[in-house]
């Protein structure tokens, strides 16, 4: 029985390159102070391209920690500390315009009228998700929301997914983790959980398809799967 579905948020909730792609060739800019020389170094050090404002596939930035970022810009800043650069990272990650990949305060009505308990575990800032929750008017919809910082780990690491089903005496089988990217599919089949992946990412259905129990174009098509749960077993068998 399914009692409970998890979300990441950048790539799942919101479309990763409307939402982030033009918003971090501002931040670069910003942190090089203009210096387009230095901004180029700083995107090619997190995977991003400045000329076309657009990550590539394999950024560490598109599944990465806020910290795992700065990490990486920092040697390109030597008169930067790294704490500074993670601090200005997350306050102007809070005023993101978001996109969101399907109407969310419908979606997550519908949800909630299933008496499902809805979690996010997201490798961004536990603030920082509460801001972009609160901007989309859903984070009422909530019932716990994790990130990298709020002390069980970050993903590919189940620790965030196992926490969610402690709080609320879930077993893993029960709740379905929806995410983008093999981080987030990897630390919901470590945690034992169904895992659902989501096109409004990065990676194509082809990366996601062997990690997941389902590959959707975006959470908007997420109640039809919700529905299937609760077929007969040989129905849901035939529409997999």
């Amino acid at each position: 029985m399914l009692r409970a579905i998890i979300f990441d948020k950048d790539g799942t909730l919101f479309d990763f390159h409307e939402t982030w792609s033009g918003w971090a060739a501002d931040a670069l800019l910003h942190l090089a102070g203009g210096d387009g020389a230095l901004a180029m170094r700083l995107a090619d050090a997190v995977g991003y391209d400045l000329m076309l404002r657009q990550f590539h596939p394999d950024s560490p930035a598109i599944a990465g920690t806020s910290a795992e970022i700065a990490v990486l810009l920092t040697p390109h800043l030597p008169e930067r500390e790294e704490e500074d650069v993670l601090l200005e990272l997350q306050a102007r990650a809070n005023t993101v315009t978001l996109a969101e990949a399907a109407p969310l305060p419908p979606l997550m009505d519908w949800l909630a009228a299933r008496h499902l308990l809805l979690g996010l575990a997201t490798n961004d800032s536990e603030e920082g998700a509460r801001a972009h929750l609160g901007d989309a008017g859903v984070l009422d919809h909530f019932d716990l929301v994790l990130g990298y910082d709020s002390g069980f780990g970050a993903k590919p690491d189940p620790g965030m997914l196992l926490a969610f089903c402690d709080q609320f005496g879930l077993a893993p089988h029960e709740v379905a983790m929806v995410g983008d990217s093999l981080h987030d599919l990897r630390a919901g089949r470590a945690a034992g959980m169904r895992t659902i992946g989501v096109l409004s990412g990065v990676a194509p259905a082809e990366e996601l398809a062997p990690m997941s129990d389902r590959v959707l174009p975006h959470v908007g098509h997420l109640p039809d799967w919700v529905g299937e749960q609760r077929l007969p077993v040989r129905a849901r068998q035939a529409l997999a």
